[in-house]
């Protein structure tokens, strides 16, 4: 009996140390889900209007200036860029969206992926773990953005793929990432980042078509302008899973400490039991030996 006492003992203190780490590390999600949540919710209402503006130039430019970032070619060699975090402990969070990479590479792209011509470019160690033994190639180049994340660092890997794209490395770019919803809800989301997609045609009929006036010429202004728009897109994706993984990880951490809890009731309760039996047990050795003495 006494080695299950102690044996109880053991399990709730190391319970009540989980505990501790789980509680700490909930703190500190919430701390970085708050600054991450800001960022995004900051530059989300942008991002997704220069989208619209970028979708809007690419459906008028009726052939007039040849735009390489918005170029439909044949579909022969894909980059599929998997953002994940560098991280564990956040739920389901990665392994959703590398599910959401599998699902794309098995159904959309099945064809090329057998023949080898599509690539994973990877952005977080999480995703690299799960992709590395993979037949495909792996581009694991900007896969610490999330270190030190800047707008500055994530241009150099946008600027990476837009150039791979111009020089026809690749015809389609996809983007697998977590968007950011809430603390306990993040969708794992497929975006095509390149070639620039027009606008829905429904959605040209029901705004009237937008005319723009171009000063200086137009072919100027969009060589400048389009790379930018992409840049603060590609931006985006990374926010918006920074804020994920903070989020998935702070409700993690959030259950993980009450099921902590609730596992520490139990054992307090088994311990309360084991040492009342132990104690019984005592009381009635006491008592037969004192009955045994009194017969003699």
């Amino acid at each position: 009996m006494g080695a299950n006492l102690k044996e109880v003992r053991l399990r709730i203190a190391s319970v009540k140390s989980t505990t501790q780490i789980t509680k700490a590390m909930k703190m500190v999600s919430a701390a970085k889900l708050r600054r991450a949540t800001d960022r995004i919710v900051q530059i989300r209402p942008y991002a997704d209007q220069l989208n619209t503006v970028l979708q809007n130039i690419a459906s008028n430019l009726g052939g007039e200036i040849n735009l390489s970032f918005a170029q439909q070619r044949p579909v022969q060699k894909v980059l599929v860029v998997v953002i994940t975090s560098d991280k564990g402990l956040c739920g389901g969070f990665n392994s959703n969206s590398i599910k959401a990479t599998k699902v794309l590479l098995n159904e959309k792209y099945a064809d090329l992926a057998a023949k080898g011509k599509v690539d994973i470019m990877t952005v977080g160690k999480k995703g690299y773990d799960a992709f590395k033994s993979h037949k495909l190639k792996i581009n694991n180049d900007f896969g610490n953005l999330f270190g030190h994340l800047s707008f500055e660092k994530v241009s150099k890997a946008a600027e990476y793929i837009m150039y791979a794209f111009e020089q026809k490395e690749y015809d389609v770019v996809e983007v697998v990432y977590g968007k950011f919803k809430n603390a306990a809800t993040q969708v794992p989301t497929v975006e095509q980042f390149l070639p620039i997609q027009a606008a829905a045609a429904d959605a040209v009929v029901s705004k009237s078509k937008v005319d723009y006036i171009f000063e200086p010429e137009q072919e100027v202004i969009l060589k400048d302008l389009v790379p930018k728009i992409l840049k603060t897109q590609f931006f985006r994706y990374l926010l918006d899973s920074n804020a994920s993984e903070h989020g998935a990880r702070m409700t993690a951490m959030d259950k993980a400490t009450e099921n902590a809890n609730e596992l520490l009731k139990s054992l307090n309760i088994m311990y309360n039991r084991a040492r009342q039996a132990a104690i019984t047990t005592e009381l009635t050795e006491i008592v037969s030996g004192a009955a045994a003495l009194s017969q003699k």
